[in-house]
């Protein structure tokens, strides 16, 4: 198969730091795009994935799985894009296609794993995938994305990930104008949580830690504040919420926020992938409220594009700060200590 080189940044080791390098990609196949692209979000799975944090890490590393770009180059047999459109490629480059769960649009569910953007097995060119740190990118056309014209283009981002994370639970759990959702951690997750809710027509609340982030979360478009480690506030909302979605990324105690599920309402994971091996989770309040603990991963491509459309409709997009190619070391330190609101993007004409 014919390849072309392209630039990139990525880790040639566990402590590395990233670095320029070249790639290879593999020339358009007849159902492939090719994207120039403009903009990558920049997200934790990519840290983790660089310094081999989960394990399976797959030397040189390229990360990056929100990718907006512009296409240059479209196969024969390609009938959804032509050259110059917008085009997004997020989490997933493939999946098997046959099983049931692809079969109902549920590639991220694929029972034969999906192929992740980085650090998948790569089917054309053997070896591990790359992600979107790097000039282009070519994806079977099936899992690109139309992006909507009116929206900020950088800010579209981290909708590949952190937008549809937040937004596959939404739309599971059938959330709208009557629904009452709350939000637990508010970082690149949490505040696509709270603008996707809200744009719903959701009543939203914001579960924190401390006061310091309630004028954020208002302006985010939450409808109220609670302090988690208030008790008489926790007081005041017990038996409240239809849907809680937790996007916080390290072990914790979720017992507190199961009191205040109403009947029949789920608290669903999105940030913790783990064991939860020092807190016991406790089951009274599931079992005596018919309460559930349920995860949740991205969204297929189909929802995908659905999300996509509702933020072009509803001029949603991320909060971000543009950098660099070249501070990407920087920001991971930075990521590492929550100080971004609320998602670096790479501007990737600097590459």
């Amino acid at each position: 198969m014919s390849t072309l080189t392209v630039k990139a940044f990525g880790a040639e080791s566990t402590t590395a730091d990233l670095k320029e390098m070249t790639i290879e990609r593999r020339a358009t196949t007849p159902k492939d795009v090719e994207i120039e692209i403009l903009y990558c979000g920049v997200c934790h799975s990519d840290l983790h994935t660089a310094r081999n944090d989960w394990g399976g890490s797959l030397y040189p590393v390229v990360p990056g799985h929100e990718i907006v770009g512009r296409i240059t180059s479209v196969g024969s047999e390609v009938s959804k894009f032509k050259v110059g459109d917008l085009a997004a490629v997020g989490c997933m480059v493939d999946s098997c296609g046959h099983c049931d769960s692809c079969k109902e649009d549920l590639e991220q569910y694929c029972l034969n794993g999906f192929t992740g953007t980085y650090n998948g097995k790569d089917k054309h060119l053997g070896g591990h995938t790359f992600g979107g740190y790097s000039q282009k990118v070519v994806v079977d056309e099936h899992f690109v994305l139309s992006v909507p014209e009116n929206l900020d283009l950088a800010a579209v981002a981290p909708l590949l990930c952190a937008g549809i994370t937040t937004w596959s639970p939404l739309r599971h759990w059938n959330v709208g104008p009557n629904s009452k959702v709350a939000v637990v951690g508010l970082g690149g997750l949490g505040h696509m949580a709270i603008k996707l809710a809200k744009g719903l027509g959701a009543d939203v609340t914001l579960f924190s830690r401390t006061p310091g982030k309630t004028e954020d979360a208002k302006q985010l478009g939450a409808d109220h504040v609670v302090i988690s480690t208030d008790d008489s506030q926790m007081d005041t909302v017990k038996g409240k919420f239809d849907l809680i979605i937790d996007t916080v990324p390290y072990e914790h105690d979720i017992n507190p926020y199961m009191q205040t599920l109403t009947l029949n309402g789920t608290l669903v994971l999105v940030g913790f992938v783990g064991e939860f091996s020092e807190t016991e989770v406790s089951t009274r309040p599931m079992i005596f409220q018919r309460r559930s603990v349920a995860g949740s991963l991205i969204g297929g491509i189909a929802e995908t594009q659905e999300l996509l459309d509702f933020c072009g409709k509803h001029n949603i997009v991320s909060d971000i700060e543009l950098i660099k190619m070249q501070d990407i070391n920087q920001a991971y330190e930075r990521m590492i200590k929550s100080d971004v609101k609320y998602r670096f993007v790479i501007d990737m004409q600097s590459l």
